[in-house]
């Protein structure tokens, strides 16, 4: 194990040593297979995706590049699928979203979340059946709310009042009927970064079960003649891995549940549990199987549902990242290496790579973690502790904080950063003008581009200045 120094392991005796989970490699090049969708493995050297090396990948799309295993992508949307064969599963669109993925999921019998005009936007065009789409949100406009009943979504979550009053006016203006679940907060923090943890009280999301605003949510939502309403919502907060969360939180929501039914004479036949699922993104992180997550939430269901006596009500789950998470890496070209002397003799190298926090802002926003590999060749060399960084003008502008690298990393390298199919795409940006990387499919050793990479003119289309 590394020294432990008070003022924490970058100042620990005999320099830099990384965190206590991060041990040097036996072999530099060698992948951890926990780390990387299925069919990635090493081939003297060469990281292979899909069959697809990940050097000829790039002669053709260049980098920066992010790379999508559909293999993997539907085993996981698979296992999910299968393990929560009683439930709704709903892909979540937010993680990542594009045309083709939207018939991936399709293909595969999940349902599909939605939080914007813009990704129901992209489940429309895909064809999606909008009877399997729930539409988040927790400031739904007017016209995106009248849209969404236009184009026959399946549920609506509600998370205000004002957002209940709107949707009945809509209704009762388009002569329908709209499916609708009422967010609540269970007052359960998930163990997580504080930013997406997401059940707790003090957070924009949901009614308080605690306050009886929930209670009154119901309420409201099954006064109004256009509203049927379908259940309660309830999400504990992200990368998660394990259910010991759920039980508290299904627990009170549950008793919400039995309370409706008591008081207001109202069976609610759905219940969504949320999810959030966490991957592993390091050798810190261990995750559960989906069959043991379904085994251990639907226990904690019955069990409760048992002790109210009340029917379990159809379930469904979101299980976030859990799915997409995995099935990407993105690939960058080394610029420069540069070793940088700190206090105590200790040596910091760092990596500077074609791209950066406008294709990765989850390490500078979350102080997330993330893995790395040389992509196209094997190395003898010993392994050193790197630091991964972009090329924007931010001393933030960190992709990965901690890692050990063959210690002859050197300018043209390739590097391929697993674990980024959720989000990294979904919050890109053209932060300094950057251009957004392409999303390339892999599978059975074919390419094909789902996202192009954007272009200058791309960049200028927006810019109306002569």
């Amino acid at each position: 194990m590394s020294t432990t120094h008070e003022a924490g392991w970058a100042h620990a005796p005999g320099g830099l040593r990384g965190p206590n989970w991060l041990q040097p490699p036996t072999d530099p090049n060698a992948l951890v297979a926990s780390l990387w969708s299925s069919t990635a493995h090493k081939e003297d050297g060469d990281l292979v995706v899909g069959g697809v090396a990940v050097a000829d990948l790039v002669a053709e799309h260049n980098t920066p590049a992010y790379v999508l295993d559909e293999a993997d992508f539907r085993a996981r949307a698979q296992a999910f699928r299968d393990a929560f064969a009683d439930y709704d599963v709903y892909y979540a669109g937010k993680a990542f979203l594009c045309t083709s993925v939207a018939r991936w999921v399709a293909e595969e019998g999940l349902s599909l979340d939605v939080c914007s005009p813009g990704e129901l936007t992209i489940a429309l065009r895909a064809q999606f059946d909008p009877a399997r789409i729930g539409y988040h949100g927790n400031n739904k406009t007017h016209p995106e709310l009248r849209r969404a009943v236009a184009s026959g979504v399946g549920r609506i979550v509600v998370d205000s009042f004002a957002e209940i009053e709107r949707l009945a006016q809509i209704t009762e203006e388009l002569d329908l009927v709209q499916g609708v679940m009422v967010r609540v907060t269970a007052g359960v923090e998930a163990h997580t970064h504080e930013y997406i943890a997401t059940a707790h009280e003090d957070q924009k999301f949901g009614f308080s079960i605690t306050s009886g605003d929930a209670f009154d949510a119901v309420r409201r939502v099954e006064a109004a003649p256009g509203l049927r309403l379908l259940g309660l919502h309830s999400h504990i907060g992200s990368q998660i891995f394990d259910a010991s969360g759920f039980e508290v939180a299904a627990r009170r929501v549950l008793r919400l549940h039995a309370r409706v039914g008591d008081e207001l004479g109202v069976t609610m036949p759905e219940m969504d549990l949320g999810g959030g699922f966490g991957i592993a993104y390091t050798t810190q992180d261990d995750p559960s199987e989906p069959a043991r997550l379904a085994s251990e939430m639907t226990k904690i269901v019955q069990d409760e549902c048992r002790g109210l006596e009340i029917e379990v009500p159809r379930l469904s789950i979101e299980p976030g990242r859990a799915i997409v998470g995995p099935s990407m890496c993105t690939v960058y070209t080394v610029g420069t290496v540069k070793p940088v002397a700190l206090d105590g003799g200790a040596v910091r190298t760092y990596v500077s790579v074609d791209g950066g926090m406008s294709d990765n802002i989850r390490t500078a926003l979350y102080d997330a973690d993330y893995s790395c590999t040389i992509a196209a060749r094997a190395s003898a060399a010993p392994p050193v502790l790197a630091r991964v960084v972009g090329k924007h003008c931010e001393a933030g502008d960190i992709v990965v904080r901690d890692e050990f690298l063959p210690a002859d990393v050197a300018p043209g390298d390739l590097l391929a950063v697993p674990g980024t199919g959720a989000y990294c795409r979904s919050m890109a940006s053209n932060y300094n003008h950057a251009l957004r990387p392409p999303v390339i499919a892999v599978r059975d050793g074919e390419t094909r581009v789902l996202l192009r990479r954007e272009t200058e003119d791309d960049l200028l289309a927006t810019d109306v200045g002569a």
